[in-house]
């Protein structure tokens, strides 16, 4: 366990180390599938961070070692759901430097997560993970901490 860590709530001024994050983010997941599947350019990327940060219908905690170094995030959106019994949270995005894993460093951003979202007033968070061996340990994490998996896969049309 990481004794030097600090959780912070981001900023605009984060939007750097953030879209780096998710750059990375976004490469791991492209490498464990095997699929370009994502668009990813930087500058589109912090403005669009720095906008959404700015409107706060995108929250996002940061993992910083004590030096300030950025080692991780999680970010959480709010959306509304008959079946979910009104509003609910969304992990549209978590990651943490690969160095840092195994360290808790995602459960102590997990737990800022749940917190906020209990202030909220929500009932559950849902999170999508590939369903491929590659990312077994991640599923197992999010298992671990009462994550159900509730069947079906995530789908998308382009617009």
């Amino acid at each position: 366990m990481m004794t030097n860590l600090n959780i912070r709530s981001a900023n605009a001024d984060d939007a750097e180390n953030l879209a780096l994050m998710v750059e990375a983010l976004l490469g791991e997941i492209m490498d464990g599938i095997g699929s370009p599947v994502f668009n990813f350019n930087g500058d589109d990327t912090r403005l669009r961070l720095r906008q959404f940060l700015d409107q706060g219908n995108y929250i996002v905690f940061i993992a910083e070692q004590r030096n300030a170094e950025a080692i991780g995030f999680i970010a959480l959106t709010e959306s509304h759901a008959l079946y979910a019994e009104g509003a609910f949270g969304i992990i549209p995005e978590f990651f943490v430097r690969p160095h840092f894993r195994s360290q808790q460093v995602g459960l102590r951003l997990l737990e800022q997560a749940k917190a906020y979202g209990h202030s909220r007033g929500w009932k559950r968070l849902e999170v999508t993970t590939p369903p491929l061996p590659q990312f077994d340990k991640t599923l197992a994490f999010y298992q671990r901490e009462g994550f159900a998996v509730t069947g079906g896969r995530k789908l998308k049309a382009l617009l």
